[in-house]
């Protein structure tokens, strides 16, 4: 029956600004997490290339509120501040059922359906709130959180942008796919985040400002594959293709009725009180 009423309502309206911020922000936000690969600094700077992911460390956050900011203002009314925060406690809790163990995290795959069903701008906010709110409840507050903030805000916006036509059968592969996908794109960004630390060091994975791209592409792919990739990486994709194939369906139908109860896109109007 919902299929015959159209998509939902979006929970943030993302006009144009918005979404120059928005894309700006996603653009800076991967610079952050790659640099390493496009850097060549001089002998004389190749000393203090250690200190940019610690640069970003303090810039990251900054750059996170400030689309927060722009989202929030005039784009988010008080049933999607509500929503945000209920689905927000959900993601927290969630997230140590599986304490990372063998990467079987729950908390993608509620944010994948969430930004599937209330569009980008929720899905980025999602995104950061979820990982910030779980970090707080499992003690997992650290230099690394900007940077899980911000992965996961780009997988919330990500599944808002999927096609919305797919319904039934079709959308849920088609879910069960970007679920992979947000899977192995998460685990590579952070494998990012944290690789430029082992500069300077003897291990032949680690990151060597100057040399060539084919190289430190080489040294990473190395790196992520075995550290990552094999793991942790496959476990989370493996727990996101399941839930979503075992509860997408009935979670799509909750959100998307919570959607359309909550009329996002309905015009406020003040009627004159009765005499």
């Amino acid at each position: 029956m919902s299929d015959f009423l159209g998509p939902p309502p979006r929970a943030v309206r993302v006009t144009l600004r918005p979404a120059l911020v928005l894309g700006t922000a996603t653009v800076l936000g991967l610079a952050m997490f790659c640099w390493p690969l496009f850097a060549h600094p001089a002998p004389s700077e190749a000393a203090h290339t250690a200190d940019a992911p610690f640069v970003f460390m303090a810039t990251l956050p900054v750059l996170i509120l400030v689309v927060l900011a722009e989202l929030s203002r005039g784009g988010i009314d008080a049933k999607a501040l509500a929503l945000l925060g209920v689905l927000s406690a959900v993601n927290a809790g969630l997230r140590p059922l599986g304490a990372g163990t063998g990467g079987i995290e729950l908390v993608f795959f509620l944010l994948v359906l969430a930004g599937r069903v209330f569009g980008p701008g929720f899905g980025f906010v999602l995104g950061s709130t979820s990982l910030f709110t779980s970090a707080l409840l499992t003690a997992g507050v650290g230099p690394w959180l900007p940077f899980q903030m911000l992965a996961s805000s780009l997988i919330g916006l990500g599944a808002g942008l999927l096609p919305r036509k797919p319904r039934g059968k079709a959308e849920i592969a088609l879910l069960v796919a970007y679920g992979v996908f947000a899977a192995y794109f998460f685990g590579l960004l952070m494998s990012l985040w944290s690789w430029p630390f082992l500069a300077g060091t003897s291990t032949q994975l680690g990151f060597v400002p100057g040399a060539p791209l084919v190289d430190n592409l080489h040294r990473f792919a190395v790196f992520t594959v075995l550290t990552s990739t094999l793991g942790w990486d496959t476990g989370r994709a493996l727990t996101n293709a399941v839930a979503i194939v075992l509860l997408g369906p009935a979670v799509l139908a909750v959100l998307r009725r919570a959607a359309r109860r909550a009329a996002f896109d309905a015009p406020v109007r003040f009627d004159q009180p009765y005499e």
